[in-house]
């Protein structure tokens, strides 16, 4: 009889602390949801400040002489590209497919570091060309809307390299798939940042 209540114990408190895990993540979800409306704010401020000094040239070029479409729509297709690999490691972290989790996870990241590579070439020319942010407002608010969203992506990729070396020596656990939720939110967040930047100063600009 006391070894059944004993028993009956230990049982209540696994789930007990099952039931707590599970709730630790989903606050550690919504926590970070709050944190990217922060972000939001954040980028919402920038755009608001690009839309001011986009049109102060100042003597300088505007986006329809510097800006190279083609070159800007690769980039826009490696974070979109990035975006659906990072969903098919989450569908493989349901499965509990850790080698796949890997596989689609360095995918991604080999896309967003394509992107990086891409636009940190792009100021580069562009500053060698004496057009960098000191030159013009547009310019100004140029460097800094597209580089904020530019950290944010070099952020994700360090977080996702550490990911990848959590997951590899403790595999999928639940700690593991909590920091999976939040830094596909993040990733994804990102991916909708820079389609509104691409629209925005690419497209628009342009014109």
């Amino acid at each position: 009889m006391a070894n059944t209540v004993l028993h009956g114990e230990v049982a209540h408190s696994h789930e007990h602390g099952h039931d707590d895990h599970h709730d630790a993540g989903g606050m550690t979800v919504f926590g970070f949801w709050i944190y990217l409306m922060t972000d939001c704010i954040l980028f919402a401020s920038i755009f608001a400040a690009y839309g001011v000094l986009a049109g102060n040239f100042a003597g300088g070029p505007s986006g329809h002489e510097i800006f190279e479409l083609d070159y800007v729509l690769v980039e826009t297709f490696l974070l979109l590209f990035s975006s659906i690999t990072f969903g098919f490691a989450m569908l493989a972290m349901h499965k509990g497919n850790k080698s796949g989790v890997m596989t689609w996870l360095f995918i991604t990241f080999l896309f967003g570091l394509g992107f990086i590579g891409m636009e940190l070439n792009e100021f580069h020319k562009l500053i060698s060309e004496g057009y960098g942010p000191q030159r013009s407002g547009f310019l100004s608010a140029f460097f800094t809307l597209v580089g904020t969203h530019g950290l944010h992506v070099s952020s994700g990729l360090l977080w996702m390299a550490v990911m990848m070396a959590q997951i590899s020596k403790n595999g999928l656990t639940s700690t593991n798939q909590t920091r999976m939720n939040c830094l596909s939110l993040f990733w994804h967040f990102l991916d909708v940042v820079w389609i509104c930047v691409f629209t925005v100063v690419y497209l628009m600009g342009a014109l």
